[in-house]
């Protein structure tokens, strides 16, 4: 029998590498714990000046790791001395020469560790091997720890293991951020809810403008990070240095036509635990001017359902009919004309005549502002921006209200005005319950009608 072999099955195999790994972590805890134990019970000696890394700017090596060779990454990276090793890379850049007067080619260096290389590329088998011979797993090389990197890849499997090697979910780079807030992804939340699990700080800000998960999430319009983060108790009220709430990011943020509904979804379940709609952050901005600035009907509809003010002017004295208006030529294939209505419904005033030049170019916007005054306003302001050929495939409204300039308006629009400014903010709640005949009601809302009479 002893010349006899016996063959393992693959998962016996596994079975038999973890339990050697686990024994081997294990020893080195113990050596610690005795190293430990040692040097308290021995006299105090004058502290040694800290033993200076190891820098590696050997190509071989580092090709060894992004390539995620693992022998050769076993081979090279043997002991704690080499597992620790920095790594440094020199590439040349262009920079400004004040004292040439010219751009000069300058090497810029950069420095990072095996570690963070394998769990940037989610080569977890190099992670492990470099943890059990004494990576140190939280260490701060280049400005990132290895769990800065695994959460910005991400890669689950990596941060997984980090963590459980006993890395901190709370580490800080250079810049202030932790893991949590490197989380930019849709398929980061894995990671994200991993990093939760292990003890990550859901309300944790970033070190200099208080940047907190939730404010990352909102900005990014990540729905199911952001209902990951409130139901561990992130605080929707949050502010950053400069006042911005996760409301203010995500309505910032929304620029894009094409991502509207997912940064009102995440709006949504913001307003819903408990967000101030009307918190205004930097240079005194509501989420409603951001809303109006970005051309974004759904979002100023859900604000002003919540109780958002359409009459508050920001820090310039911009209110958020100005930014719808100034929102127009950009926005109007997102029926600005919508946003226009919202807000005068809610209680927002008729802008200034002279703002009537942003909307000309789109004649449902400029009907609409047009019938929220009692009388129209003189054409002179803004007829003249109007391109010829939009000119002629409007003719006959453009031309119907340069003839109503400054003529008075049917009896029934002064009736209509009347009752509006009677309403003011109620107009949208009250308008379709009072006793009048269908058609009457939807006259009172401003509908378009490709004509001024």
């Amino acid at each position: 029998m002893a010349h006899e072999s016996f063959a393992f099955s693959p998962s016996a195999l596994r079975s038999l590498r973890l339990q050697r790994e686990l024994l081997e972590r294990d020893d080195r805890r113990r050596a610690l714990a005795r190293a430990s134990t040692e040097r308290r019970l021995l006299p105090a000696t004058p502290p040694s000046p800290p033993r200076r890394r190891q820098v590696c700017r050997d190509p071989a090596v580092h090709n060894a790791l992004y390539a995620g060779d693992l022998r050769r990454v076993q081979s090279i990276f043997s002991d704690e001395a080499t597992a620790n090793v920095v790594l440094e890379t020199v590439s040349e850049e262009l920079v400004w020469s004040p004292e040439q007067g010219l751009w000069v080619l300058s090497p810029r260096r950069q420095h990072t560790s095996a570690l963070r290389i394998a769990a940037a590329r989610g080569y977890e088998d190099c992670a492990r091997h470099l943890l059990l011979r004494g990576a140190a797993v939280d260490a701060v090389v280049g400005g990132r720890a290895p769990l800065h990197d695994s959460a910005a890849a991400p890669h689950p499997n990596c941060a997984r293991l980090l963590l459980a090697f006993g890395a901190d979910p709370n580490v800080l780079s250079a810049e202030g951020s932790a893991p949590l807030h490197l989380c930019t992804a849709p398929h980061s939340l894995r990671c994200a809810e991993l990093l939760l699990a292990h003890g990550a700080q859901v309300n944790l800000g970033t070190r200099d403008r208080q940047v907190t998960a939730l404010h990352v999430a909102a900005r990014q319009g990540l729905v199911a990070h952001v209902e990951l983060y409130l139901h561990h108790g992130a605080d929707p009220s949050v502010r950053t240095h400069q006042g911005e709430t996760p409301l203010n990011a995500a309505a910032a943020a929304a620029e894009r036509p094409e991502d509207s509904e997912r940064f009102l979804r995440v709006a949504e379940r913001l307003l819903e635990a408990g967000a101030e709609p009307g918190a205004a952050g930097r240079k005194g901005h509501t989420p409603l001017h951001n809303a109006c600035a970005n051309g974004h009907p759904g979002m100023a509809r859900l604000l002003l359902r919540h109780g958002a003010d359409a009459t508050v002017p920001n820090g310039a004295g911009d209110t958020p009919m100005d930014c719808a208006l100034r929102a127009v030529r950009e926005y109007r294939q997102q029926r600005p004309e919508e946003t226009l209505t919202l807000l005068l419904d809610h209680g927002a005033l008729p802008a200034h005549p002279k703002m009537l030049r942003l909307c000309c170019q789109h004649p449902p916007a400029l009907e609409v502002m047009l019938n929220a005054y009692d009388r129209v306003p003189p054409a002179d302001g803004w007829v003249e921006a109007v391109p010829a050929e939009l000119w002629e495939e409007h003719q006959e409204f453009y031309a119907s209200a340069v003839r109503m300039a400054g003529q008075p308006r049917r009896l029934q629009h002064l009736a209509r005005v009347a009752i509006r400014r009677h309403l003011g903010a109620r107009c949208r709640a009250a308008v379709p319950r009072l006793a009048l005949p269908p058609p009457l009601r939807r006259y009172l809302q401003l509908p378009i009608e490709g004509l001024i009479s």
